[in-house]
Parts: structure tokens; C-alpha cells; sequence
């Protein structure tokens, strides 16, 4: 059978199976970042920057948070207020946003969202938009893959991956693949999708920024940031994953990064 290939993303579009494809009842997402945000002394306001369908968004806004939740996507965005209430939900890029100066004391940006930045010019746009959005002294959190893990290693790369589940009693089976492009300097990935016996398999490309330890603080630093933590956990999608009380690591080698950096005073 020949698949087809998808022009939208089939989770992204139904945020529902998107939460039974990722499910996370512990919130481990939003209670590390709660954590996160609370030892670096952040106050109230909080950007989610790529929000998905609002789980830590309205964790944090639980945990006593003014929380505005942003995504590109209507279907999270409809999904969250809906299902997750408390935040505010608007629509924004995070290739360019602006939500006002100075509007939040924190910008949190998960699950690899600020890697969807894929050009210079992007993440140029991204941490100047932070840099905007945050008050004197404001914190970003992210959280994202890191790109040194795959250096010399190909455990995760070439190989499909193979993942089942049910949802609404039909049955949903996605193969995997991820490369390498050393060229764009992108992890691409190509996922095909079955659902049910019967269904056209669908093909769905899509790609992060391999981003370098190094070189995220590079960008930081030219962009008035100072780094607070910058490690590979522990954290919400470390294979061991981050724990209450856990303290950050000081290693940058595994798969996932997670960052924690300072606005800087106006320059």
C-alpha cells in the first residue's frame, strides 16, 4: 500500500490523540518547570511559548501562576481552553512574536518548541521576541533535544522506531525514522502513520535546529542573557525522568538539554 503524504500534522491536529500518543498524568513537564521558576526567584507572569494543548500551561497556572499560554495552532489552542482552563490562550509563532514589552516575569519553552527555529535568522527572531516579552530580570526556561548527543552517535538515527497505542477503540501505529542533515544542521524526522486495519498509510515530515551547548550559549550571551543552568537533566523527557528535590546536573552529553537563563538589564 502506498502512503500518502500529510500536509498538516496528524497530533498536532488532533490534540486529543495527541495526549493519548504522550501522556504525562504525573505533569512532571509542568511541575519541573513550577521548580525551575521557583528556585530562580521568578515572579507571576508566565509566556508558555509553543503551549501544545495547554497540560503545563494550566499546571503552572494552578500552582498560582498568571499563565498566558501561546501556540500556532488553533486545534491546541481550541483544545486548551476547553480542556485546560485558567491561562490565557492567544495565537503566536515562535519564530516572532510580540505580546507586549516586558509582559511577563518568565518565558517557558518545552518539548523542543524554540527547535523549530531551523535558520539563524529564526532563533535571531525567537530570543529577541523573549528578550521583548520579558521584564528586567526575567527568566527563560526550555527544554529540547540536544544536538551534541549526536556527535559520533547513531543509536537514535536511521533505524525506524515503532510505537503502538489505542485511541477511541481504533488502533494508531507510527514507524519512526530520524537522520541527520549535517548541511542544514537538522535532525529530520519521517513518521508514517496507520490507524485502524484499513486506513492509507500517511507520511509526515518534519525537523529541529541541532542546537550545541555551546552555541546556545553563544546565542544567549549576544542576546543580554545570562545562563543560569544550562545540562542534560534531570528533565520531564530524561530516560530517568526529573524527580521532586532533584537538583540540575552539570553534564551537557545526553539526549535531552535543559536551559535556564536571565534577561540581562537593558543594553
Amino acid at each position: 500500500m502506498t502512503a500518502t503524504t500529510a500536509t498538516h500534522n496528524l497530533l498536532t491536529d488532533n490534540p486529543e490523540l495527541y495526549e493519548a500518543r504522550f501522556p504525562d498524568r504525573d505533569r512532571v513537564a509542568g511541575r519541573w518547570t513550577e521548580d525551575c521558576l521557583r528556585r530562580h526567584g521568578a515572579g507571576p507572569r508566565v509566556l508558555d511559548m509553543g503551549c501544545g494543548t495547554g497540560r503545563d500551561a494550566a499546571h503552572l497556572h494552578g500552582a498560582g501562576r498568571t499563565v498566558t499560554g501561546a501556540d500556532v495552532s488553533e486545534a491546541m489552542l481550541a483544545h486548551a481552553r476547553h480542556h485546560h482552563p485558567g491561562p490565557a490562550y492567544v495565537h503566536a509563532d515562535v519564530h516572532g512574536f510580540d505580546l507586549g514589552r516586558g509582559a511577563f516575569d518568565a518565558v517557558v519553552c518545552l518539548d523542543s518548541a524554540l527547535l523549530y527555529c531551523h535558520t539563524n535568522d529564526q532563533l535571531d527572531a525567537f530570543l529577541s521576541s523573549v528578550r521583548h516579552a520579558l521584564a528586567p530580570g526575567g527568566i527563560l526556561v526550555a527544554e529540547m533535544r540536544n544536538g551534541a548527543y549526536f556527535l559520533g552517535r547513531t543509536d537514535l538515527l536511521d533505524t525506524p522506531v515503532v510505537h503502538s497505542f489505542t485511541w477511541q477503540g481504533t488502533g494508531y501505529r507510527s514507524r519512526t525514522t530520524l537522520t541527520v542533515d549535517r548541511t542544514a544542521q537538522l535532525l529530520r524526522r519521517t513518521r508514517l502513520w496507520t490507524a485502524g486495519d484499513d486506513a492509507q498509510p500517511v507520511e509526515q515530515r518534519s525537523a529541529w535546529r541541532l542546537l550545541f551547548p555551546q552555541e546556545l550559549r553563544h546565542l544567549l550571551t549576544a542576546h543580554g542573557f545570562d545562563v543560569l543552568e544550562l545540562h542534560d537533566g534531570p528533565g520531564p523527557r530524561t530516560d530517568l525522568p526529573w524527580q521532586e528535590g532533584e537538583l540540575p546536573g552539570s553534564t551537557t552529553d545526553a539526549d535531552r538539554l535543559h536551559l535556564v537563563a536571565r534577561r540581562g538589564p537593558a543594553h
